[in-house]
């Protein structure tokens, strides 16, 4: 156990904040013994007194051995308003200092202990105190300081080892309670994040909250929750991976067999039958705008989409094409009309092959929604322009989107509306109108059916 580990502060700090209470107690507890040390001396000196007053004549030896007994150098006892000496001895030196111990207050008691503890020199002291058992009005003795101060520190020294003694146990204790309620738990959700950082996609790896310590356990459930983010995150990100790969092999395949449709749509644009006259040109923009859709992924990667190529074109006729497109893939049999209001000769600056993969993922999105109700029902497609944007709005009278598609609406694999659908097409028409600086967002649904509003900024 390593002194800068959780645990070896924790005891350190322990062992410290009990000697830090301990001096806290010391000085009144030194204080206390000093009060009950001289008061125990004025007792024996006053029983001694008492003694030499019962019998008239002493012999001096046992007046010696009565002051010795009592610790003390004479004893003066006030009786009746007169004070007698009732013991004596000879002085070794002149008395340093005068103490009254009749009701002093508890600074005066710390204040003269700590100072008997700092004066090394014995001194003789006069102390006045109160006799017990009303033996007199006063007694006053004179005594030295050199038994006072060492029994002073031998009580200090005993303190001292006891604190220490009681600051280990108590560190100990608690150094064993922390590590198991504390430190243990800390340590498991530290391997567990090691373990999940080797292999963040497995799922084993995953800690399962089950501390007691309630700051604990918010933790792990945090770090949980954390975890399962991001292994849904890496998951997905590992899919659309694998997703892009697929992709671009299919785009590479794909690209060969259109080029050799589109060359056979050449062929037909020059028949005399009206009716493939007409189809031809819609049939070579569509399969151009799949050629090229299956260059650009090539180009610029399997989920990135190129920089928008930013042309004023008309609306009017990018929406009748969308319409007639959409129209053609319902068949003549479907029940969902589409159609359309652009004001006249209103023109939008955007990619065109971009803005019309938009239109026709949400007219298609729209068209499925409302086909799969089985009833009629209808798609428009409107649009407008102010002073700084210009905006498309695509309605529908279908059965609403359910809340689940609400919250990941944009999100790839979790926005889908429909059984078996991926949310890309949303996805991909949002990123595409974020590329030029727009906005594609839910302008509302309900049973009523509903409406997607895409945002064009006039100045890029």
């Amino acid at each position: 156990m390593g002194l800068n580990t959780l645990s070896g502060r924790f005891l350190i700090l322990t062992v410290i904040f009990v000697m830090l209470a301990e001096i806290m107690i010391f000085v009144p507890s030194v204080a206390r013994f000093r009060e009950d040390y001289l008061l125990l001396r004025l007792e024996r000196a006053q029983i001694a007194a008492l003694a030499v007053l019962a019998n008239d004549m002493i012999d001096p030896e046992v007046e010696a051995e009565l002051l010795d007994s009592a610790g003390v150098y004479n004893v003066v006892l006030r009786r009746n308003d007169s004070s007698q000496l009732v013991l004596s001895s000879p002085m070794p030196a002149m008395v340093n200092e005068r103490f009254d111990l009749r009701d002093a207050p508890a600074g005066i008691l710390i204040r003269d202990a700590i100072k008997r503890l700092f004066t090394r020199e014995p001194q003789i002291i006069t102390l006045l105190g109160q006799p017990v058992r009303e033996g007199g009005l006063l007694i006053e003795v004179t005594m030295g300081t050199g038994p006072l101060r060492m029994a002073m520190m031998d009580y200090g020294l005993n303190i001292l080892i006891l604190s220490a003694v009681i600051s280990v146990i108590t560190a100990l204790m608690l150094f064993i309670a922390v590590r198991g309620m504390i430190v243990m738990p800390i340590k498991r959700v530290v391997a567990t994040m090691q373990a999940y950082a080797r292999a963040p996609e497995d799922a084993r790896t995953v800690i399962m909250p089950d501390s007691r310590v309630k700051e604990l356990n918010e933790a792990e459930t945090a770090l949980q929750s954390m975890q399962t983010e991001i292994t849904g995150a890496l998951r997905q990100k590992e899919r659309l991976a694998q997703l892009g790969g697929a992709v671009a092999k299919v785009s590479h395949d794909l690209r060969n067999i259109l080029t050799v449709t589109q060359l056979m749509a050449d062929r037909m644009e020059g028949s005399a039958d009206p009716a493939v006259q007409k189809a031809a040109p819609k049939l070579i923009n569509s399969v151009s705008r799949a050629v090229n859709l299956c260059e650009s992924t090539l180009a610029f990667g399997k989920a990135e989409e190129p920089a928008p190529n930013l042309e004023q074109i008309p609306l009017g006729p990018l929406v009748e094409d969308v319409i007639e497109s959409e129209t053609l893939s319902a068949g003549a049999d479907s029940l969902v009309s589409i159609s359309g209001t652009i004001p006249e000769n209103l023109e939008i600056r955007a990619d065109a092959e971009q803005l019309h993969r938009v239109l026709s993922n949400l007219v298609r999105n729209a068209r499925q929604a409302v086909a799969a109700t089985g009833q009629a029902g209808s798609i428009f497609i409107t649009g407008s322009e102010d002073a700084t944007e210009w905006c498309l709005m695509v309605r529908d009278t279908g059965p609403g989107l359910p809340p689940k598609a609400r919250e990941n609406l944009f999100t790839a694999f979790q926005g889908n509306a429909r059984k078996g659908g991926t949310g890309l097409g949303l996805t991909i028409s949002a990123e595409l109108i974020r590329g030029h600086g727009g906005r594609l967002e839910l302008s509302g649904s309900d049973e009523n059916g509903t409406c997607f509003a895409v945002h064009l900024p006039r100045n890029m």
